[in-house]
C-alpha cells in the first residue's frame, strides 16, 4: 500500500517544448566560440580555400547523418537520457552508464567549463579586472601549483547563473536557449551579410592552384611533418569538434511534446541548420582575410581580424560581444540538456541516488543540475578541464559510432517495435557515418596514443563505480 501512494506521488516529466524549442537545443550547444577560432586552426593545416569550405561540408553531412540515425532511435525510445537509453537497449547497461559517467566527470562538465572560461575571456575584453592576466591567489599544494585568476571565478558565476536559471523548469531554460541561439545566428548572419556588401573582401582568395606534390601546411610547427591526408584528418577533426553537441535534445526527449516525430526532426533540422552558418560564416571569413593570413593570426583569433578589418578598432570589440553571447548560450543548453541523463541512471539505480528525483513543482532534475554545476565548477577552479577534453575528445565520436551501430542491433532485436521515423537512406547512411567516424577515432589513436589511451582510462574507471552501484542496487531490491 505505502508502495502505491507513493508510485502515485511520483513526480514525472512534462511535455512542454515544441519544435522551435527542441531544434535551439540542437543548435545552441553546438554554435559556441568553436565557429570564431577553429577556421584558423584548419586553415593552418589545410590552406587550400576550397578544400576548407568542404570540410565544414563534409562535416555538417556527417553530422546530419549521424543525426538521421539517432532520430530513428530517438522517435522508438523518446525517454529522458536520450543516448544513455540507446546504448542500454542496444548492448546493456554496462555501456550505457560508462556513457553517462564519462559525460558526467568529463565530457559534459569539461565543456561546461571551458565554455564558461572562453565566456570570461571576453567579458576580460571590456572589463580588464576580470580577466585571466588578474591573478587573486597563488597556491603550492605538494608540489601541484595552483593558481585562481578572476576568469575562473566569472566561470564559476555564470555556471551557477545558468544552473539555477534551468532549475526553474525546461520552459524557463529553454526560453533563455532560444533567446541567446537567435542572437547568435543574428550575428553570424550579419558579419556575413556584411562582409560580403561593405566589406571589401576580394573573391580571389578563394581560388588557388593546388597539387600535392606542392602541398605544405602553414601552421602549426607539428604540421610541416604531415602529409596531405594526415593533415586534412586533423583539420577535419577540428570541424567536428565544432559541431559536437548536437545530440543534446535526445536527453531531454520526453518534455518534448509528440517527441516521436518533432526529436528526429529537430535533430535533421537543427544540424543542417548548423551546417550553413559554418559554411556561409567561413565563405564570408575568406572573402575579407586570405587563407595564409587566416592561419598565422595570433591565438587564432581570425574572426576579430576580420571584423577589424571591416569595422576598424571597434571590430574586435563586436566579435567579443558576438562570442560572449555565443558562449553564453552554447553553455545553457549543455547545462539544461545532460541532467537528463544522470536522472535516467539515478533510476535505474546507477547514480546517486538523489539524481533520480524531480522537483515537485517546476519538474527538474535538481540535484542532478547542483551535482553538474558543482563539478563544472571544481573542474574550472582546477584548471585541468583543458587537459581532460584532450584525452577524451574521441570519447565522444567513439560512444556516437557505438550508438550509430546500435541502429542496426536494435533492429534486430526489437523488429517489431513501433518506429514512428526510421532513418532515411537505411543502411547506407548510418553505414557511411560509422565508416567516416571510425576513420577518425584510428587516426586519433595512431596520432595520439597517449591522450586517446588515458581517455580510454578515465572511461574504464567507471567499471568498479558500475560494480558499486549495481551491487547497491541488487541489495536495495
Amino acid at each position: 500500500m505505502a508502495q502505491a501512494v507513493e508510485a502515485q506521488k511520483e513526480v514525472k516529466f512534462e511535455a512542454k517544448l515544441g519544435l522551435f524549442d527542441a531544434t535551439m537545443i540542437v543548435m545552441g550547444p553546438m554554435i559556441g566560440s568553436g565557429i570564431f577560432i577553429a577556421p584558423s586552426i584548419m586553415a593552418g593545416y589545410m590552406p587550400i580555400p576550397l578544400f576548407l569550405i568542404l570540410l565544414w561540408v563534409l562535416g555538417g553531412i556527417l553530422t546530419a547523418f549521424g543525426a538521421i540515425a539517432y532520430g530513428e532511435l530517438a522517435g522508438m525510445m523518446p525517454k529522458a537520457g536520450g543516448q544513455y537509453v540507446f546504448l542500454r537497449e542496444a548492448y546493456n547497461p554496462l555501456l550505457g552508464f560508462l556513457y553517462g559517467w564519462t559525460l558526467f566527470f568529463v565530457i559534459q562538465s569539461g565543456f561546461i567549463a571551458a565554455v564558461a572560461i572562453a565566456f570570461a575571456k571576453y567579458l576580460g575584453v571590456f572589463i580588464p579586472a576580470l580577466s585571466e592576466n588578474n591573478v587573486i591567489l597563488t597556491l603550492n599544494i605538494f608540489g601541484w601549483n595552483f593558481t585562481l585568476n578572476s576568469a575562473q571565478l566569472v566561470g564559476v558565476a555564470v555556471i551557477a547563473f545558468l544552473t539555477c536559471i534551468n532549475c526553474f523548469g525546461v520552459v524557463f531554460g529553454a526560453l533563455v536557449q532560444n533567446l541567446f541561439t537567435v542572437s547568435k545566428i543574428a550575428a553570424i548572419a550579419l558579419l556575413v551579410f556584411i562582409a560580403f556588401t561593405i566589406g571589401n573582401g576580394d573573391w580571389s582568395n578563394f581560388s588557388s592552384s593546388f597539387s600535392l606534390k606542392d602541398f605544405k601546411p602553414i601552421a602549426p610547427p607539428e604540421a610541416l611533418s604531415m602529409g596531405f591526408l594526415a593533415a586534412l584528418a586533423v583539420a577535419m577533426s577540428k570541424a567536428l569538434f565544432a559541431y559536437d553537441a548536437w545530440n543534446s535534445v535526445t536527453f531531454a526527449a520526453e518534455e518534448v511534446k509528440n517527441p516521436h516525430k518533432t526529436v528526429p526532426r529537430s535533430l535533421v533540422l537543427g544540424t543542417i541548420g548548423v551546417m550553413l552558418v559554418y559554411v556561409l560564416a567561413n565563405m564570408a571569413y575568406l572573402y575579407i582575410l586570405p587563407i595564409k593570413e587566416m592561419a598565422l593570426v595570433p591565438d587564432n583569433r581570425f574572426a576579430a581580424a576580420v571584423a577589424e578589418k571591416i569595422f576598424g578598432t571597434i571590430g574586435a570589440q563586436l566579435i567579443a560581444i558576438a562570442i560572449m553571447i555565443s558562449t553564453f548560450g552554447c553553455d545553457n543548453g549543455m547545462i539544461l540538456a545532460a541532467p537528463r541523463v544522470y536522472y535516467a541512471m539515478a533510476k535505474d539505480g546507477l547514480f546517486f541516488k538523489g539524481a533520480g528525483k524531480l522537483h515537485p513543482k517546476y519538474k527538474t532534475p535538481v540535484n542532478s543540475l547542483i551535482l553538474q554545476g558543482i563539478w563544472s565548477s571544481v573542474l574550472t577552479l582546477s584548471g585541468t578541464y583543458s587537459a581532460l577534453l584532450t584525452y577524451t575528445a574521441f570519447t565522444s565520436l567513439l560512444f556516437n559510432v557505438l550508438t550509430v551501430i546500435g541502429l542496426f542491433i536494435l533492429r534486430k532485436k526489437y523488429p517489431d517495435r513501433e518506429r514512428p521515423y526510421k532513418a532515411w537512406g537505411y543502411p547506407i547512411i548510418p553505414i557511411f557515418y560509422i565508416l567516416v567516424a571510425v576513420f577518425f577515432i584510428v587516426y586519433i589513436i595512431i596520432g595520439d596514443p597517449k591522450s586517446s589511451g588515458l581517455g580510454l582510462l578515465l572511461v574504464l574507471i567507471g567499471v568498479p563505480a558500475y560494480v558499486y552501484w549495481s551491487k547497491t542496487k541488487n541489495n536495495a531490491s
